[in-house]
């Protein structure tokens, strides 16, 4: 029986822990001062932008393709597992690109997915019309980008599966409980650590004298509703463009965000109400009818970010082998979370 004990119980750690949950040599425990999906994962839009992001080899693609494959799978074995319904949209992304995009790049992405498995169309800006009468195409839109096998998944619906399936499996949950890696480590109860904390992540590592440095970064997002329902009831993609993504919902409801917002100085971020409002008028440039929305709810979250070193942290720390780092996934934790979790049980299990 190897022992195992996460530190961190977003949509790392939940994905890590269920993971690990299937195999019966691993006995597994969860710590998390908080409830599940609190931090950076509750703030998350779930945006899976895979196929169409311009990562194409190396680590970063294998990543994105593992994670996507794999949650064409995971949400139909959750829901069967716990009976929870999880929120995922799979009707693609249409990206919208404005003046001065270079679109021979999109075609030579496009190709290279197709050779991949994978497919990318570019739509001509009538296409986009026709397909989305919802939206304002202006002069300022010359095309627009369609990723149909990307998706977008409810963060914390997820999590809070994982959780619970994981649960069903044997792994134990520790809420409300802070501790710290080193007396774990000194503990001698575990064989395996692994820190899937976020931000938390660093003062977890320093304990242990081997400071990884992450760092966070702000997002803010906007939770709305209609009294009517919006565009083609049939073809409801994620929206995005300039970087700010409108994802639909049920209900005549969306969500829109997200700012980036850096520290000044190092020190702490105030949410900063003009960008949020900048973002919210983009998307009313896009989508007019937002303009006459209900704000049902404002909120944001600290994304971590490793400092000088390329997201995410998925590695051996450094000088104790018996540490695993998941952590630093920045923008897309949600997105790979899935191939983060393959990744940890194989360091476990070799």
């Amino acid at each position: 029986m190897v022992r195992v004990a996460i530190i961190g119980c977003g949509i790392i750690g939940a994905s890590i822990a269920f993971e690990l949950s299937k195999f019966p040599e691993l006995k597994v425990i969860v710590f998390d001062k908080q409830p599940p999906a609190l931090g950076s994962t509750g703030a998350a839009l779930g945006v899976l932008m895979g196929v169409i992001s311009h990562k194409t080899k190396g680590r970063n693609w294998q990543l994105r393709e593992s994670s996507l494959q794999r949650y064409e799978t995971l949400i139909p074995e959750l829901e069967a597992v716990t009976g929870r319904k999880i929120p995922f949209n799979k009707q693609g992304i249409l990206m919208l690109c404005g003046k001065g995009e270079d679109l021979s790049k999109w075609e030579k992405l496009a190709a290279i997915r197709e050779s991949q498995g994978w497919k990318l169309e570019l739509w001509d800006v009538q296409q986009v019309r026709d397909r989305n009468p919802h939206l304002s195409v202006n002069d300022n839109i010359i095309a627009g980008i369609y990723s149909p096998q990307d998706r977008q998944v409810d963060p914390t619906a997820l999590t809070l599966a994982l959780v619970d399936a994981a649960e069903r499996n044997g792994v134990i949950f520790e809420f409300g409980v802070e501790v710290e890696g080193s007396a774990i480590a000194a503990s001698g109860e575990f064989d395996r650590l692994i820190i899937s904390a976020g931000l938390g992540s660093a003062t977890v590592t320093a304990s242990l004298n081997q400071l990884i440095d992450i760092r966070p970064v702000l997002g803010q997002a906007l939770h709305l509703r209609l009294k009517n329902p919006l565009g083609n009831p049939d073809f409801r993609p994620v929206i995005t463009c300039d970087d700010v993504h409108i994802v639909p919902l049920a209900n005549q409801e969306f969500w829109v965000g997200a700012t980036v917002e850096f520290p000044e100085n190092g020190g702490e971020i105030q949410a900063n109400a003009d960008m949020l409002e900048k973002v919210m008028a983009r998307a009313i440039s896009l989508c007019p009818a937002l303009a006459e929305a209900e704000i049902l709810r404002k909120w944001s979250g600290l994304r971590p970010r490793p400092e000088k070193r390329p997201a995410p942290i998925i590695e051996t720390l450094p000088g104790n082998s018996h540490v695993l780092i998941a952590s630093g996934h920045y923008r897309n934790g949600v997105l790979l979370a899935p191939a983060t979790a393959r990744s940890i049980r194989e360091a476990i299990l070799q």
